[in-house]
């Protein structure tokens, strides 16, 4: 056992055993002979600050772990959980919680559900067991008749209670969703009883995906053929909501039984509903129908102990959803299938390889104003062609990119599996690569306004990249991509900012496609804009409203800058980039307007993060000038340049209209600045429908056209009557 847990102070220690002679009896135990125990074993009252209410509930669970290893009664059977259920009765409630309790979802298996879920599990001579969130040890300490114990907890003064209640198990404090690689050198579990936190993750905080990222580590180190039992949110289920997720975790699995329980908790101080899973990591197969009760004294007829598998028995995918498209599910959630020559059970972390061109791939066949897209410097060894082909225009085809240097490292199957095509990890490639520059000069941000001033004493800026796919070519998939190359080498702290709050999903399925976890990407919406945020590590989702936003002294923007530090190197991930696109003003309808508050803070977060990778993508880049004002990191004006400040830059390509905009975009792909593809339009046929109008369709158009002519006039005639009307006054 490692020295670095403390066993149980001696005033705890004193508690303990005496609420362990009470157990023994078969009187039930109340507040009063609670709060006696404790002021007898630490000597003082709680009124005295000797102890808390909320610790003589964690002494109670204490004591009832040592109390259940000396058997107490029989659990053989369904029938044995009545003594179970029984014990339950004499304890006290919950009715006190600490700030610690609620932070960290430190809800304790009741002793009941626990009895069942052992059972369930049919523990076998050989086992070794593992809880991953094992709390103190109220879940595992019915377990009799097993080979080793391994039990991970990360609140240290619960994990000092283990190691006294369980001294021949390995305790270890590691965050239970990292377990699969923090328990690496440990003999791998045939055996999981897991009943982890539903909404807390450390380092994550709020984290609404917090149990299935502990029960998707938790399936990863089983071994196959091994079995888990888990105790779920009540969300976790087949629903409309969760469906997908549900599906993916549990594809590669069979699940034996599944359970849905109400009021299991109320002792434990809650009356949330939860689910119990049966798992055995062999080939998947149907899932069968819930059982739903409202006590466990109802469950205990209505249950089945499964007969374990083979251990080694090897997994297999789950059949098959119907590929028949539904009218209520997004033909994008389906997820990319592996190639079938090549599907490797490892996933190391790699280097992408590939092969530099000294003389550009040759040009395809012309299509109208199109040219079939192909890296134009670049070979990959095993990358797979894009699933859809691609073109670029004729003068961005005409260019060729520079020769890279740089080489992304990404796990195998993202390459080996075409989770990325050779189109997206040429962006990878390109991105790494211009990261790797700075912007000539060393700036500072300016006092005032959004540009940036020369200082011998400022720092260097990094230089971005802009990728200006258009619509279908997976702009979402590259940029998760791009982070989680970043991710890999231990920039642990990425941004990724977008247009709305509903594709935060679309950001956690391309994320969790890659082989991330939902968790990992956290919207800025779960904190307050006046507390910092306390997330350790991950992905900050973050909207352009939500960036511009501002409350008396504080603002996200600040609260962005403040969580990412000076020293950020992370990416920062500007979907859909054009929404910053009013950064620079200009005219409008009625007369010169200011530059939007969400293009400043676009700007402004650039501008303080000089060392952040920053990564433009829109498939509007280079329709507009102003769409690319905001591109701060292009190195477009400033020292070096032919503009020596943006004003300049815009004002100079808005005269060269739209062939100086193609410039533009040919000469920062040159670069390796900048990629511009979009779907190839070949092979699809199209049929024009005609539909003649009746008379009564025309006369409603026609009134509606009229109307509109009369409104468009009076419109137009208001600035000019105010005109007149000043004219006159100054005359």
């Amino acid at each position: 056992m490692s020295d670095l847990f403390d066993t149980a102070t001696a005033a705890e220690r004193r508690a303990a055993v005496i609420l362990a002679d009470r157990l023994r009896s078969t009187d039930p135990i109340t507040r009063a002979d609670l709060n006696a125990a404790m002021v007898e074993g630490f000597g003082g009252t709680d009124a005295e600050g000797f102890w808390t209410q909320r610790d003589s509930f964690e002494i109670l669970e204490h004591a009832l772990a040592h109390h259940l290893q000396f058997g107490p009664y029989p659990l053989r059977s369904f029938d044995d959980v009545g003594a179970a259920c029984d014990l339950l009765d004499r304890l006290p409630t919950q009715t006190v919680r600490s700030e610690d309790q609620i932070e960290w979802q430190q809800f304790s298996t009741p002793v009941d559900l626990a009895a069942i879920a052992v059972l369930l599990a049919n523990i076998q001579r050989d086992d070794v067991i593992l809880e991953p969130s094992a709390g103190n040890g109220l879940l595992v300490a019915h377990c009799r008749d097993f080979a080793a114990l391994q039990l991970n907890e990360y609140a240290p003064a619960r994990r000092a209670r283990l190691a006294d209640v369980f001294p021949d198990a390995i305790v270890t404090g590691h965050d239970g969703g990292t377990i699969n690689s923090t328990l690496a050198a440990a003999p791998r579990p045939s055996l999981i009883l897991m009943n982890p936190p539903f909404s807390r993750s450390v380092g994550l905080g709020a984290d609404a995906h917090a149990a299935v990222r502990h029960l998707q580590a938790a399936l990863r180190r089983l071994q196959a053929g091994g079995r888990l039992v888990a105790i779920m949110p009540d969300w976790f289920g087949p629903n409309a909501r969760m469906r997908d997720l549900f599906e993916t975790t549990l594809r590669d699995v069979s699940v034996r039984t599944s359970v849905r329980l109400e009021k299991c908790y109320l002792k434990h101080g809650t009356s949330i509903a939860v689910r119990l899973f049966v798992i055995d990591k062999v080939a998947g197969k149907t899932i069968p129908a819930t059982i739903q009760r409202t006590s466990i004294r109802d469950l205990i007829g209505a249950l089945t102990i499964h007969d374990r598998a083979v251990l080694g028995a090897p997994s297999a995918p789950a059949p098959k959803r119907s590929s028949s498209p539904s009218l209520f599910r997004a033909m994008k959630s389906n997820r990319a299938q592996p190639r079938p020559y090549h599907a490797p059970v490892r996933n190391n972390v790699l280097p992408v390889e590939y092969t530099p061109l000294e003389t550009p791939a040759p040009l395809l066949e012309q299509v109208g104003v199109y040219l079939p897209y192909r890296p134009s410097r670049i070979t990959f060894e095993a990358a797979g062609e894009h699933p859809t082909a691609l073109v670029e225009s004729v003068a961005m085809g005409s260019i060729a990119a520079p020769i890279p240097a740089y080489v992304p490292n990404l796990p195998e199957r993202t390459v080996s599996e075409r989770l990325l095509s050779a189109s997206q990890l040429e962006t990878v490639v390109y991105a790494g690569h211009a990261w790797d520059q700075f912007l000539p000069g060393k700036f500072k941000p300016a006092k005032e306004g959004v540009g940036l001033s020369e200082a011998e004493d400022g720092r260097a800026y990094r230089m971005g990249y802009f990728l200006g796919d258009g619509t279908g070519a997976g702009k979402g998939r590259q940029v998760a991509a791009c982070i989680l190359d970043s991710w890999l080498v231990g920039r642990r702290r990425n941004i990724w900012i977008s247009k709305n709050e509903a594709l935060l999903e679309d950001a956690r399925r391309d994320w969790t496609a890659l082989g991330g976890l939902a968790a990992d990407i956290q919207p800025l919406a779960n904190w307050k804009i006046d507390q910092p945020i306390p997330l350790e590590q991950g992905v900050l989702f973050v909207t352009y409203p939500t960036l511009r936003s501002a409350r008396g002294d504080h603002s996200r923007l600040q609260q962005i800058i403040d969580w990412a530090g000076e020293d950020f190197e992370g990416v920062i991930g500007f979907d859909e980039a054009h929404e910053m696109g009013g950064v620079a003003g200009g005219e409008g309808a009625l007369g010169k307007k200011e530059g939007s508050q969400q293009g400043i803070s676009g700007v402004l977060l650039q501008n303080h993060l000089p060392g952040a990778r920053v990564l433009y993508a829109s498939a509007t880049g280079a329709s507009d000038v102003n769409n690319l004002a905001y591109a701060v990191r292009l190195g477009l004006w400033g020292p070096e340049t032919a503009f020596s400040n943006r004003e300049q830059f815009i004002s100079g390509i808005r005269k060269g209209g739209i062939a100086a905009m193609e410039l533009v975009a040919r000469d920062l792909k040159a670069l390796g600045l900048y990629t511009a593809r979009a779907l190839s339009f070949a092979g699809v046929e199209y049929d024009i429908l005609r539909h003649e109008l009746t008379r009564e369709q025309i006369a409603i158009y026609d009134a509606y056209a009229d109307a509109w002519a009369i409104l468009w006039r009076a419109a137009h005639k208001m600035p000019y009557r105010e005109e007149a009307v000043m004219r006159r006054s100054a005359a």
